[in-house]
């Protein structure tokens, strides 16, 4: 079953500089991500970004093209397009410096979407955040809302900071996913497993936590729900936490969870089929990570 999605949140040029010190240059943004990888599944899709009027801007509108992501009217500008120089270790783990300016521009966004999903630097660097805010606020009453913090500290400087913000998108929500890295970070604990708990006290349905090569950890009304990951031989974990973002939604999109009055349904959701949600996430995650670059998959490649 196909749904329908607004995503709002940045669009870049990833600079991706490898172990040996080789540079290629991707589009990029984990809002971005999710985006291109939702499309590529079958859903119409739609982003709310700024992006430039330049050689990199021009690249990122045609790789949005290609996988069927539609631009809102407001996200092209007459700008330079940000950019975030990924450093790569030897394992394919990236680190981020950021060039970035984020103050989209909300016009024509379309009247009814399935879900509304946002992450990392848009709910967070102003002025930007107020609108993504203020985005989530409106559409509460309609549409499912997604979120993951993706967590910057480069960019999102003081954790205490920047955990209030992430918890006022976090209240918005109904779906929330973070990786044990982010949470540790916010939180300055090991405890990571209970912090991604205790979110759903403050609205969400379902809250989900991953650990790389232990997996993904899911908690909802039914309890809690590990599985496994799926191993596949890395290239680069670039994309690879969006593409599992997006694997939740599109899950719940199959099960036809998705839309405001699914939302007591969500909140039923029993354990079985958290797991089936988080292990499809898992599945399609693995193919990003098994190639170069933010390239999640296409329908087709999951038969």
């Amino acid at each position: 079953m196909t749904a329908t999605f607004l995503i709002a949140g940045e669009a870049l040029t990833d600079i991706v500089v490898d172990a040996d010190g080789a540079r290629h240059e991707h589009p990029g943004g984990s809002p971005m991500n999710v985006a291109v990888a939702l499309s590529r599944l079958g859903h119409p899709t739609e982003l709310l970004t700024r992006i430039g009027d330049d050689a990199r801007g021009d690249a990122i509108r045609a790789h949005l093209e290609e996988s069927g992501v539609r631009l809102t009217p407001g996200s092209s500008v007459a700008a330079a397009t940000s950019t975030a120089l990924a450093q790569l270790d030897t394992t394919g783990a990236a680190t981020y410096e950021f060039d970035l300016l984020w103050d989209p521009n909300p016009a024509g966004l379309p009247e009814q979407v399935d879900a509304v999903h946002t992450s990392s630097i848009a709910a967070v660097l102003e002025p930007g955040a107020a609108t993504v805010l203020d985005l989530l606020r409106s559409r509460r009453d309609s549409a499912t809302i997604s979120y993951d913090p993706n967590a910057r500290p480069s960019l999102m400087g003081n954790a205490a900071v920047a955990r209030e913000r992430i918890e006022a998108s976090i209240a918005l929500s109904d779906v929330v996913k973070a990786s044990d890295e982010d949470v540790a970070w916010l939180y300055d604990t090991d405890d990571v497993e209970d912090v991604v708990d205790g979110w759903r006290a403050l609205g969400p349905a379902l809250t989900v936590l991953t650990r790389g090569g232990e997996g993904a950890v899911g908690f909802a009304g039914s309890g809690r729900v590990q599985v496994s990951p799926v191993v596949v031989e890395a290239v680069d974990t670039v994309g690879a936490g969006d593409t599992f973002s997006a694997g939740i939604l599109d899950a719940l999109a199959g099960k036809d969870l998705l839309g405001a009055v699914k939302r007591p349904a969500l909140t039923a959701l029993p354990s079985d089929e958290v797991a089936a949600v988080l292990q499809h996430a898992a599945r399609l995650a693995a193919i990003t990570v098994s190639r170069a670059g933010a390239n999640p998959p296409w329908s087709h490649e999951l038969t």
